[in-house]
């Protein structure tokens, strides 16, 4: 594997080579392997509002009461502004959460935060959609910005 380089990379690591039209930020959870790193490309569009919608229906994280495995369905939307988020590096990004144990509540505000500066949008929504454990389903949706129903 080559180190990736470039003026838009935030640092160096060992990853398959950035293309260099492409923006990446490493994700900042301590927890996080290396070689996560959240990857963007520039908006072909940035004139126009247009919603992206990404849906991840293989989510699993651990629950730090019971060790648990917790398993959902991760909705993303966003208007982007001038970078769109590379699908590839955003399932990887979701990929590592596998082991963390970490709440519903406190892992959907997360990955909003960290998807949200990622590519700074006009307007996000993350929708973690929870399977039923206990008897009890849940949704936790957490959002950024004013969408364009609002405005």
């Amino acid at each position: 594997m080559a180190k990736a380089q470039s003026a838009t990379t935030r640092h160096t690591q060992l990853i398959p080579a950035i293309p260099s039209h492409t923006k990446a930020f490493p994700a900042t959870l301590s927890y996080l392997p290396q070689s996560t790193v959240l990857e963007t490309f520039p908006n072909p569009a940035p004139q126009r509002d247009y919603t992206i919608t990404h849906i991840f229906p293989e989510f699993t994280s651990v629950c730090p009461k019971t060790g648990h495995p917790d398993f959902a369905e991760i909705t993303l939307e966003y208007i982007p502004d001038q970078l769109c988020i590379e699908l590839k590096a955003l399932k990887l990004y979701y990929n590592s959460f596998r082991d963390k144990g970490i709440f519903y509540e406190a892992v959907t505000n997360q990955l909003l935060d960290e998807l949200a500066t990622c590519c700074s949008p006009r307007w996000m929504r993350v929708t973690a959609e929870f399977n039923v454990r206990g008897g009890i389903g849940s949704v936790i949706v957490a959002e950024t910005g004013q969408s364009q129903a609002d405005a």
